[in-house]
């Protein structure tokens, strides 16, 4: 039986604008032929960009999930009186199958990484029926790349279910902010007069207004019900098969609703640039409505100001969201993030011997994101700066 999030449908999202990039960049269309030409180019570019791709499809993989219907021990399926087949509750993700060994094969505690004894001591009765203090050996000796954690899941396989939860917020989240930033920015600089004066308003108050605050009072509001990862009740489920009330998913609205105004300052000044051009113009003159106008000429001229901002934005809303899950607002415990991998950390670093594998790898694929994501920014600037396309 399938089971779909909201955000779900944020990686979905994703998947088809990169299939729509790769398309155009093949027929040598629009700009996507010119941001992919830079990129060829530019070596360290393209590495990030295979970077970007690998995380893209790890997330995806970790966003087609299904529950398996519960057997006997002789392999039948379980069924209600009605004859309702008996699903699992816990819904489990192509990346959660493939591998299985590793998320199954969790040992006693902490171990070190590629260890193959555990980082604590305990007492081991020998063959002889003696007994002694010393390091057990694990389950799956040197197989644990970044150690395990306190429970003995494996610190790599968590870093890795954080990589869905840090792309959802930084594409979520930039999918809500778009929509506000460009319409409200359009209708300041284009009409003026009393609509900017009350668009102009609404984005000071908002920014004057500490955004950790309106996270707070918003998650309080809506993000402490409904589907907060690992098991999947009834109650969460709509139509059997989506889940629409997510904790994550609310956390990409507020983010969204809070991080528009900048994007929108810099679409308001560039549209009263705009309306005063001779094809604007040119367009009044003809008895062109305001509508049409923005549609036509306004909104695609801003387009390199959004493509920027969006890619420029995705790395800083990726840190939000270990900030807010390190602070415990972010999303749900049970939900794979790096924020509450550092949380976790933190007791764990002041531990003698400190445990230090579960923050470095929360850092590492952190770093992983944040850094390809920032030098392909780089690079689609570039490519879409008509002073540096000539160059």
């Amino acid at each position: 039986m399938p089971i779909i999030l909201a955000t779900d449908f944020i990686v979905y999202l994703l998947f088809l604008a990169t299939l729509f990039f790769v398309s155009f960049a093949i027929k040598r269309q629009g700009k996507a032929f010119i941001v992919w030409r830079r990129i060829k180019t530019n070596r360290l570019a393209a590495l990030s960009t295979i970077a970007l791709v690998l995380y893209g499809l790890i997330a995806f993989c970790d966003s087609v999930r299904w529950r398996d219907a519960i057997t006997d021990e002789k392999g039948a399926i379980q069924k209600t009186e009605s004859g309702e087949t008996i699903w699992n509750p816990e819904p489990l993700s192509i990346l959660d199958r493939v591998f299985t060994k590793t998320r199954e094969g969790a040992e006693k505690t902490f171990s070190s990484p590629l260890a193959n004894t555990l980082y604590v001591k305990e007492i081991i009765e020998l063959p002889d029926g003696s007994t002694t203090r010393d390091y057990p050996s694990l389950k799956r000796p040197g197989a644990h790349l970044l150690g395990t954690d306190k429970v003995g899941g494996d610190v790599f396989f968590a870093a890795m279910k954080g990589v869905r939860t840090g792309i959802v917020i930084g594409a979520g989240t930039t999918v809500v902010m778009i929509p506000f930033a460009i319409l409200f920015g359009v209708l300041a600089g284009y009409y003026g007069r009393w609509i900017d004066d009350i668009i102009q308003y609404t984005y000071t108050t908002l920014s004057s207004i500490p955004g950790v605050l309106l996270i707070v009072a918003f998650m309080l509001i809506f993000g402490t019900e409904g589907y907060q990862g690992g098991l999947v009740t009834d109650k969460d489920l709509f139509i059997s098969i989506f889940v629409f009330n997510e904790r994550l998913f609310w956390l990409c609205v507020i983010m969204g609703i809070t991080s528009w105004t900048d994007l929108c300052r810099l679409i308001r000044g560039e549209t009263l640039k705009l309306r005063e051009l001779e094809y604007v113009q040119a367009g009044r003159a003809f008895g062109s409505g305001g509508l049409a106008i923005i549609w036509r000429h306004i909104v695609p001229n801003v387009t390199h100001l959004v493509l920027i901002t969006m890619v420029l934005q995705f790395s800083g809303l990726v840190l939000a969201e270990a900030i807010l899950s390190y602070i415990g607002i972010g999303v749900g415990t049970e939900t794979g993030s790096w924020g509450n991998m550092i949380n976790n950390a933190r007791l764990e670093l002041s531990r003698e011997p400190s445990v230090w594998w579960s923050l470095a790898g929360a850092f590492v694929f952190m770093f992983c994101l944040v850094l390809p994501a920032n030098i392909f920014a780089d690079a689609v600037r570039d490519a879409l700066d008509p002073k540096l396309r000539g160059k």
